[in-house]
């Protein structure tokens, strides 16, 4: 087999993940989309590992423990996230990136603390979401 069918497909994973990232607002699936860049890596490890080892006589199959170490990584990784994930979700009540982003503490849109003439102060705002 080519090396040019693996590294293809590698690249269309990657590009669908690198899209998934940047366009997904919610967290898990911005998460979905870092593994499957991930798994388009530990394909070109193992595609360039398989061709690089026709070309030597002794191969220490130096692509597939790569590989086998980024699949550690990544199990690590997507259980960390997700909890991170369910913790922020328990907490605010979504798991919106952009909503997230606008609810931070300390967030101040042009620097003075206020949006507006009429706007309200985040605590006014909670105490009348409660009431």
């Amino acid at each position: 087999m080519h090396l040019a069918y693996p590294a293809v497909l590698s690249s269309l994973l990657f590009c669908t993940g690198l899209y998934g990232v940047l366009a997904r607002r919610n967290a898990i699936l911005v998460l979905m989309s870092v593994e499957l860049m991930l798994n388009a890596v530990n394909l070109n490890l193992v595609a360039f590992d398989v061709w690089l080892s026709r070309a030597a006589q002794d191969t220490l199959h130096s692509g597939q423990a790569l590989t086998l170490f980024t699949i550690a990584i990544a199990a690590a990784e997507i259980g960390i996230g997700l909890a991170i994930v369910l913790a922020v979700y328990r907490n605010r009540g979504t798991s919106d990136i952009d909503k997230l982003r606008d609810t931070a503490e300390g967030h101040e849109s042009d620097g003075h603390g206020t949006d507006g003439p009429d706007s309200e102060a985040p605590a006014a705002q909670k105490a009348k979401a409660t009431a």
